[in-house]
This record gives structure tokens, sequence and C-alpha cells, in this order.
């Protein structure tokens, strides 16, 4: 929470936007910081969440504005050129994670949902017992580094061939069954849940779009902070920040020198390096560890000179 109100510094008369305000926490504190008159705009593809976040911000009302939907559209509602900061924490919440009807996770048995926004057609058991295995093995490969991601995808739509998989449990198994644990840390079945999670949700076309609207909504001096989990979502983040922080573009997506055309920098890094959380944010969310934070600051547009 420090790390993200050090990055964002809000302050009095500030308007922000949290794109993924779950149950409100970094909203609360960027509403506290800046009071009296600071605002916010979030919203989140979660329900229940957004609910959540409605009451928790209650003491802040008139001074907020939460819409259900992807942070990939707010610059759809949220004014151009307006905020002084823009949050983006990715990836999925404690309360997704800890509620096994939702799906997430393989600790404890639920429907193989997944869905972030339950409004959506496609849920996890959708996927997996309907795409063909070369598909589900290039999600299992790309969105979870899984090794055995064609053996996985064989023997999954060749089981779902007598049985449908309609549980978190019954995926599990049988990637355990597949590849025994033995004494491993990490349960065999993680890259598997993250990737299904990473497709049903298009998280990366999410963050591409929601990045590309980040920069609409930013006024000069504002800033972005993004927190990602896994380094398909920090890749993104650092070759996007490498994009906007060049003093040049060059045509045709090849970066040739002679042919670079110059141009004022977008934004600039405020800080090189991915930011860490803090012990005191450690001990409170231990899931917050793999957690890095990236920071940007929008200096113009990007216009040509």
């Amino acid at each position: 929470m420090a790390e993200v109100l050090n990055a964002l510094k809000p302050g009095p008369g500030g308007s922000y936007a949290d794109g993924t305000v779950g149950g409100g926490g970094h909203a609360a504190a960027i509403l506290s910081a800046s009071s009296p008159t600071g605002r916010l705009f979030g919203c989140d593809r979660d329900g229940a969440a957004l609910e959540a976040a409605a009451g928790r911000l209650a003491e802040f009302a008139g001074r907020f504005e939460l819409r259900r939907g992807n942070f990939d559209g707010l610059a759809e509602w949220v004014a151009l050129g307006s905020c002084d900061g823009v949050l983006l924490d990715l990836g999925v919440s404690s309360p997704q994670l800890d509620m096994p009807e939702r799906g997430f996770s393989f600790q404890q048995d639920g429907p193989l949902d997944m869905r972030m926004d339950a409004r959506q057609p496609l849920s996890a058991a959708d996927l997996v017992n309907t795409a063909e295995a070369e598909a589900l093995a290039k999600i299992f490969w790309e969105y979870g580094g899984e090794r055995e991601s064609r053996r996985f995808a064989r023997a999954i739509t060749q089981d779902r061939g007598t049985r449908k998989f309609v549980t978190t449990k019954q995926l599990a198994d049988l990637i355990e069954r597949l590849s025994p644990r033995r004494g491993r840390r990490t349960h065999p079945a993680t890259g598997v849940f993250q990737a299904l999670r990473i497709a049903v949700n298009d998280e990366l076309g999410s963050l591409k779009r929601g990045l590309e609207a980040a920069v609409k909504i930013l006024k000069p001096g504002g800033r972005l902070a993004v927190i990602t989990f896994h380094s398909l979502e920090d890749r993104m983040v650092k070759e996007f920040g490498r994009a906007r922080t060049r003093d040049y573009i060059f045509p045709g997506g090849v970066d040739v020198p002679e042919l670079r055309v110059a141009r004022v920098p977008e934004f600039r890094w405020v800080t090189r390096k991915a930011v860490k959380p803090g012990e005191a944010e450690q001990g409170e969310n231990p899931r917050s560890r793999s957690a890095q934070l990236r920071v940007l600051e929008k200096v113009c547009d990007g216009k040509e000179p």
C-alpha cells in the first residue's frame, strides 16, 4: 500500500483511476490521501468485488464513481487527459482464490469456472472441454510455461471423451496423476490453472488495451502504476515502457537507425527497476511476495518535434 501511494503521490484536488478496484483497499488509501477534494474512478469486472468496494468507500461518498467493466474501457467514461494517476493491480485477487465456487484455485474443489466477470459466456470448463489438443497445449505453454503442455493436453482431450471436466479437482487430479508432486513445493497443476485463467479472461489482451486507455486518460505529469504477478505481464509493461520512453519512433515495426523519426518521449520511468513490496505489506498479505510495481510518468503526448 505504501509503495502505491509513494508511486502515485495522491493529493487534494487530484483525479485518479483504479482499473482493478477489487475490495477497495487501494482506492480507499488514495481517497484518504487526496482528501478532502480528490476524486477516484474505479472499475472491476467482478460484480462481488465492486459491491465490496462500494461498501468500503462509503465514507468517501460524493468523491468516487464505480462501474462494472474491464479497465481497457476506462477511456470510454473517464475524461481524456484528466487523471493525475492510474493504478492497475493485475491478476487474481485473494477473495477470488479463496472462494471455491469461483473455480480459480485447485486448493479447494469447486466448479471449473475462472471467469472474473460471471456475465461472460466462456468459462474454463468450456475451454477445457471444447478446445483441440493443440490449442490447449499452446495455452499451457505460452501462458503457463508448462513443459509438459502437449502431454497434458492430449490426456485432457482423451479423458473428456468419457466424462466432461466440471470441477477444479477433476483437472488438478489428472495433472497430478500425470506429473506426481514427489516433494515439490508447487502443485503440478499450477501452470495449467494460471494459463487457463489468463486465456479465459483474455488478461494479456486486456492489459495491452488497458495500457493504451491509461495513456489517454492521464494528463501530462500524471503517473501510471502497474502491479504485476508473473513474468508475462511484467514483460508487457516493460516493453510498453520502453516504447513510450523512446525519443524516436520507427516505421514498419523494425528499428532501423537510418529511418528513425525524432519525437519527444511520451513517458519517463519513475524508477528503472521494479519496486517490490516491503516487509509490512508481505506480512499483511503473503501473496504479495511475487508482486512487482512499475511506475511511469506521462511527459507529453509524444508528438514529433
